[in-house]
């Protein structure tokens, strides 16, 4: 008897979700044992029920899926994360393996796909969709350069967000319980690092560069 592949769910999609967990809940095998809406509720669930697999989307608010998986890499290793993403372009999934993910799914894959994406991460394997591995390829052949983003600590990327995402600096000091000082010093020091001195041009680079979505 197969052990069960214990699994988070994290979109800001309810109803995505709850077609998910349905589908997933129909290999026999898996078990949904958590669900969260926004980046920072899947750490916390994380945290809490230690899942095997922890899938996420991209676009979250308050805190992003490549931020996420970032940070369980670092702070929960034996959880694998499985990136669920619409964008097949170079920039996301490259920046989903560089955070530590362990694979890559486009959010309109078929039932087998997404089953084999699961088992494969399960086994402790690297998957990616089909429809982006040639992307990664590329990548490996180019060599890519570091990225602006790149360039920016994973504080900076996280107040980068929650500025584009509308947040005042006190609302981004309280939910990173930091003080307000903080905030503002992380700001300055990202301003001068990307050369963007007005909160109207951060929020177009956070969009460039897939932190946030463009509806936002």
């Amino acid at each position: 008897m197969r052990k069960s592949i214990r699994i988070l769910l994290a979109d800001d999609h309810t109803l995505f979700r709850s077609g998910l967990r349905a589908l997933l809940e129909k290999m026999g095998d898996v078990t949904v044992v958590a669900e969260a809406a926004d980046g920072r509720e899947a750490l916390q669930q994380i945290k809490n029920v230690q899942p095997d697999i922890a899938m996420l989307d991209i676009s979250m608010p308050s805190l992003n899926g490549l931020e996420v998986a970032r940070q369980v890499t670092e702070d929960a290793p034996l959880v694998r994360v499985l990136i669920l993403s619409m964008h097949s372009s170079e920039q996301y999934v490259v920046r989903a393996l560089q955070a530590g993910a362990a694979g890559y799914l486009l959010k309109d894959a078929d039932i087998e796909e997404l089953e084999r994406a699961v088992r494969s991460i399960a086994r402790g394997q690297t998957y990616l969709d089909s429809r982006v591995a040639s992307v990664v390829a590329e990548f490996v052949r180019d060599a890519a350069n570091e990225s602006e983003l790149d360039r920016l600590t994973p504080r900076q990327r996280e107040i980068l967000q929650l500025i584009a995402e509308g947040k005042s600096t006190k609302q981004i000091a309280q939910l990173l319980h930091v003080s307000v000082k903080t905030v503002e010093t992380h700001r300055a020091q990202l301003m001068e690092r990307l050369g963007i001195y007005d909160v109207a041009g951060l929020v177009r680079f956070a969009i460039r560069a897939g932190l946030v979505p463009l509806e936002q």
